[in-house]
């Protein structure tokens, strides 16, 4: 499919440049150092609700597919194969909390594909106390967010979309509200085993706040790739995140990077080469999925940021990895997977498609 107004590759690359420098310059009215934990609002904005998702570790997948929870996440591909779908997330949390989406998408004729989805992320009940510790009853928080997803394919290749997100936290008696959209641009080979896509994640800010302080959103630019071997049934994915940020590490106060010699006072520090190649490896997420026949998969991820963030220094555990299982079949799509975001209990994803 071609537009006229958009003739030529080149083009579409102006397109996304044209995007990510207003990205970081909205950026920095906001979201300048977002996306480390405790620095931003909003978690809603951080989950994924696709079980194939969770399962390889990603916060979107970069495939082009018939998988309609693609679009979900990274509008650049809302059009895919699928013509009209639903699609119906849920995942259980610790002590009564959970999320989840239900998805519609449609194709017309001419201006892309359009994909409307309503997520929840609820954290259950709560007992509220005042300041004398006097029992005020029991209270909910949840964040709740409508998001209307627009792709459009320049060409058999390139493809760029958009997803524009209202966000409305219900903590007790206290109410936020925020505005935030995503832009997306991908490119996808001609024989399709191969897609790499661009996403920046919650361009926004807070209009209505719980006390007066406008916090901050948690903005992300990540890039992301997969490849499909020709000769064999895997697919490689493999994440750049938090590409606006270079520290992501996190200085734990009961296990610091830098210790002081409490007889001599001398002071170690890790060396250069030790916090680079850290750093570096907070920012990738890696993931396979292995296809077995035509209408089952399998998914495993690894997250080296979760794993460093997550360790147990007393024991082996697998904190880094995610693992996942799908099917397929006719008009329906299953799919299950856990990811150790906890040392000893783990998430699990449901995820149901149904392609008309």
């Amino acid at each position: 499919m071609k537009f006229e107004f958009f003739k030529g590759k080149g083009k579409l690359w102006r397109v996304l440049v044209c995007a990510i420098i207003f990205n970081f310059q909205y950026s920095n009215f906001n979201l300048s150092h977002a996306q480390v934990a405790g620095l931003s609002t909003l978690s809603i904005l951080d989950f994924t609700t696709s079980a194939r998702t969770a399962g390889l570790g990603m916060g979107y997948l970069a495939v082009y597919d018939a998988d309609m929870n693609v679009g979900l996440d990274n509008p650049s591909l809302v059009s895919g194969r699928v013509k009209v779908g639903l699609a119906l997330n849920y995942t259980g949390l610790f002590r009564g909390g959970n999320f989840g989406s239900i998805a519609y998408a449609i194709q017309p004729r001419r201006w892309g594909s359009i994909l409307v989805a309503f997520r929840f992320h609820s954290y259950g009940t709560f007992t509220g106390y005042d300041e004398a510790e006097q029992w005020q009853g029991k209270f909910t928080a949840g964040d709740y967010m409508l998001s209307v997803g627009w792709g459009l394919p320049i060409d058999s290749n390139f493809s760029i979309g958009a997803t524009f997100k209202p966000v409305l936290s219900q903590y007790e008696s206290y109410t936020a509200v925020a505005l935030v959209f995503d832009l997306a641009g991908s490119y996808v080979s001609d024989d399709k085993s191969f897609t790499a896509s661009l996403l920046a994640r919650n361009i926004g800010a807070q209009i209505m706040t719980f006390d007066q302080s406008v916090e901050k959103v948690p903005f992300e630019l990540t890039a992301e790739v997969s490849y499909k071997l020709s000769r064999a049934p895997f697919r490689f994915f493999l994440a750049a995140r938090n590409l606006q940020r270079w520290n992501l590490i996190y200085d734990d106060p009961l296990e610091p990077t830098t210790v002081v010699d409490p007889f001599t006072g001398e002071v170690t520090t890790p060396g250069w080469a030790a916090e680079f190649f850290d750093n570096l490896g907070r920012h990738i997420g890696a993931g396979v999925e292995v296809y077995i026949g035509r209408s089952l998969f399998v998914d495993i991820g690894y997250n080296y940021r979760q794993a460093r963030e997550i360790r147990s220094i007393e024991a082996f555990n697998l904190s880094a990895m995610s693992f996942g299982i799908g099917l397929r079949i006719k008009h329906f799509e299953f799919a299950y997977s856990r990811n150790n975001y906890h040392l000893t209990q783990a998430p699990n994803y449901l995820s149901l498609t149904y392609k008309f």
